[in-house]
């Protein structure tokens, strides 16, 4: 690795959004992995584009299965979503985003009761409509 992917200044912004995971009293286990290296690794996996079984845990001080799994755990508490308002904020404030021009891309989008396409002609589309629901 050429050098460190999360920089102090990054990391100063991404700490407060984390969510703090105390330690268990009873029954310890293990001592959770840093945080700073889990996003190192997941820097790494997003960078590279690797496979997260081949992110080297002796440049990020993390296992590719460790960031994978903190990665979830931090999708789930919705870090990644308060982070990206939060960086989208302050790149607002500093005039960086130029929102008189958007795009809208259909292609994720599920495509109730059937829909056109080459595949898929019309008059198929209006009698998957037509159908009652179960």
């Amino acid at each position: 690795m050429v050098g460190r992917l999360v920089s102090d200044e990054f990391w100063s912004r991404v700490e407060p959004v984390i969510p703090v995971v105390e330690r268990r009293r009873r029954y310890p286990g293990r001592r959770r992995v840093d945080d700073r290296a889990c996003l190192e690794a997941i820097m790494y996996v997003l960078r590279t584009g690797c496979q997260w079984a081949m992110v080297p845990a002796s440049e990020t001080g993390c296992t590719g299965k460790t960031a994978w799994r903190r990665m979830d755990e931090w999708d789930k508490a919705g870090v990644w979503d308060e982070l990206h308002d939060k960086l989208l904020a302050e790149l607002n404030v500093q005039s960086g985003i130029d929102w008189s021009t958007g795009v809208v891309d259909s292609s994720s989008q599920r495509a109730v009761f059937g829909g056109t396409s080459p595949a898929r002609p019309r008059s198929i589309a209006r009698r998957m409509a037509s159908r009652p629901t179960p």
